[in-house]
């Protein structure tokens, strides 16, 4: 399937606050060093580079949960992203570079109002070892990038504190895939939801494919736009050492690429989140340019061109 070319817009978002550890404000210098920008004008699309984005300020903020951390730190990014990502969704295919992934809770609910205003069905493919499905108050940890799908899906325990929704983001409309590590609160949470769930038991018992042709159909049949939440940990840290919650037994390196040449053929993508590299904690810029090699998967480098037919 041939695709014209995309407007891309990158727009930098250092937010390391949700995270449990220092280092994750480097992920967009370390992506910017690895050339995303290259990788995707070599492949026919136009990149501007939206710079980097700075938070609201931040206001006092207090819950009850003694555990969370920097609460009104991340409602202040959250509050500035919102509005950056209904801006930037205007025009071309935004991408969002972290930063810790509490990033899309600021990037989801601007591109769901952006949806919203197209008049157009809005899906979510969450590609990461964790739901990230607390509340604030079923988190132990505190870490806040631990939240933003039970936020932008529109879970309560949000009110009053992280931004009101202009738009919740129906679960149905919501898959998750990679998902390995899940605790109790969460557990019992995502019984009660109707995302479709796609663990790493599903992907080796079906193959990534076909669990992913089925999600990719529907956002067709509902002529729908589709954001790609691209978690580091979603890939196995054997390949991706750059993460600060690494957790085995993640997709290969065949996997991940041929999920981004999926979602590329589809032609439904029209943004993406890239969060929760860790520069400090990678090797000699493996884990970014890995990313940068699949981010061009995504924007049609393939080893042939499958247009023509199969080689022999």
């Amino acid at each position: 399937m041939l695709h014209p070319p995309l407007d891309c817009k990158i727009l930098a978002v250092p937010v390391q606050e949700g995270a449990g550890r220092m280092g994750c404000e480097m992920g967009p210098a370390a992506f910017r060093a690895a050339d995303l920008a290259g990788a995707i004008t070599e492949l026919g699309h136009s990149v501007r580079d939206l710079g980097t984005l700075l938070p609201a300020q931040p206001r006092r903020l207090h819950h009850d949960n003694p555990a969370l951390e920097h609460l009104p730190e991340v409602v202040a990014w959250i509050e500035a992203l919102t509005q950056a990502a209904y801006e930037a969704s205007a025009e071309g295919f935004p991408i969002f570079v972290g930063g810790d992934h509490s990033l899309a809770a600021g990037s989801i609910p601007g591109l769901a109002r952006r949806a919203q205003a197209l008049g157009k069905p809005f899906f979510v493919l969450w590609l990461d070892a964790h739901p990230d499905f607390h509340t604030l108050e079923s988190t132990t940890s505190g870490h806040l990038h631990g939240t933003p799908v039970a936020y932008f899906t529109g879970l309560k325990s949000f009110d009053g504190i992280f931004p009101p929704l202009p738009v919740p983001v129906d679960p149905k409309n919501v898959c998750m895939m990679g998902i390995r590590s899940v605790d109790a609160a969460e557990r019992a949470a995502l019984r009660e939801t109707e995302m479709t769930i796609h663990d790493m038991r599903a992907i080796d018992d079906h193959g990534i494919a076909p669990l992913l042709s089925a999600f990719l159909k529907r956002v067709e049949e509902a002529d729908g736009l589709l954001h790609v939440s691209f978690d580091v940990d979603f890939l196995d840290p054997s390949i991706a050492p750059g993460v600060g919650t690494p957790v085995v037994g993640g997709p290969t390196l065949r996997e991940a690429h041929l999920l981004m040449e999926m979602l590329h053929e589809s032609g439904r993508v029209t943004s993406l989140d890239l969060v929760e590299l860790n520069p400090f904690l990678d090797e000699r810029g493996r884990t970014a340019l890995l990313m940068v090699d699949l981010v061009g998967s995504l924007m049609g480098r393939s080893i042939l061109d499958r247009s023509k037919g199969t080689y022999r």
